[in-house]
């Protein structure tokens, strides 16, 4: 047994330490609802130039959670049958009594203590393994963003870090605001 079948390479010149950080907003549009991230997630690492590391993909929502499974659609029915089982919308929740609650009230509060549970289980962010410039996710692995409440806007941070892929004389990298420069030798 390998303790290590996937060693870091070794630090190239150029290469250092980054970190890039990038938002994918949606509008949901029912709940619950799964909706693949995955490709979003993908172009972001490619546009970031770390090539070894950690892609984080975060909720800034909660009552909307991150998580990892298959995109396979009776696979999609059976987790949105399940989490109806599991925290059901018509079950009473203190949450949800707006004539007791007076804590982060807003004009358009809506009675969501099922999603507010269902985001504690299921969570708010994932990691995934960047290799060679790219996620390192299963043959059936698709990045969900899993609207738990009503349809709304939403925004997923997407933020890598690592070891940086070496940039070589002649090489197009893109920055940040859509840019484009050449590095070129002194």
């Amino acid at each position: 047994m390998a303790l290590n079948p996937f060693p870091l390479p070794a630090v190239e010149p150029g290469a250092g330490f980054a970190c890039w950080s990038e938002s994918i907003e949606l509008v949901t549009t029912t709940a619950p609802e799964f909706i693949d991230l995955t490709e979003h997630v993908e172009s972001i690492v490619a546009r970031s130039p770390v090539g070894e590391g950690l892609a984080v993909v975060f909720s800034r929502h909660t009552t909307a959670a991150i998580t990892l499974n298959e995109l396979e659609p009776l696979l999609l029915e059976d987790m949105a049958e399940f989490l109806d089982r599991v925290a059901p919308r018509a079950h009473a929740y203190r949450h949800n009594d707006f004539d007791v609650r007076t804590v982060n009230m807003t004009p358009d509060e809506s009675p969501n203590g099922h999603a507010h549970c269902l985001q504690l289980m299921l969570g708010t962010s994932q990691t995934i393994p960047i290799r060679d410039g790219r996620l390192s996710l299963g043959q059936w692995q698709r990045i969900f963003m899993v609207e738990l409440d009503r349809p709304r806007p939403r925004e997923a941070v997407v933020q890598t870090f690592g070891m940086t892929r070496p940039v070589r004389p002649g090489q197009v990298v893109g920055r940040r605001n859509g840019s484009r420069a050449r590095v070129r030798e002194l």
